[in-house]
This record gives structure tokens, sequence and C-alpha cells, in this order.
């Protein structure tokens, strides 16, 4: 669904921390930061991370998974795979 990586750059994009991000969605910022700390796809409880996700795409960022087409229009970013990597 979301990485903490993508979350964190979700956050950079919009030019918020920790705690703007967790009044958007609702959560607490320890959630937040458990969040963002896990190094690959984010794991809890499955309420959190929705409504941290409907805070995110509600603020303006588009969240595109792997393989996934950007339906969107505007600038943004995209971490791509390296060279040898799967």
């Amino acid at each position: 669904m979301i990485t903490g990586p993508q979350m964190r750059a979700a956050r950079a994009l919009l030019g918020i921390d920790q705690r703007a991000l967790a009044a958007l969605a609702g959560v607490s910022v320890p959630t937040i930061q458990r969040m963002e700390a896990s190094p690959g796809t984010v794991r809890g409880v499955i309420g959190s991370l929705t409504k941290v996700v409907e805070a995110l795409e509600r603020a303006g960022v588009e969240l595109i998974g792997d393989e996934a087409i950007s339906q969107a229009t505007g600038r943004g970013v995209r971490l791509k795979t390296a060279p040898g990597e799967p």
C-alpha cells in the first residue's frame, strides 16, 4: 500500500512535518513515526494506515505503486529500480 520512505517523501513534497501529517490524518505522532520507520511496506492497524493515505491524497499527493501508471498531472518524483535490481 505505502512504504515508510514513500510516506516521508510525500510529507517532504507537501512541506509538512510529522506532527502536521498526524493532525491531518487524525492519528498520533508516534503512529506516523512508526510507519515512517518501516523499511518496506508499512504494516500496522489498517484503519490508521488508511487515514494517513487518505490524508496525503486529500493534501494533493498521488501515491504510485510498483508498475502503476500515474493518473494525475503535475510534477512529481518516482523512485526507479536501479539496474540489476528486481
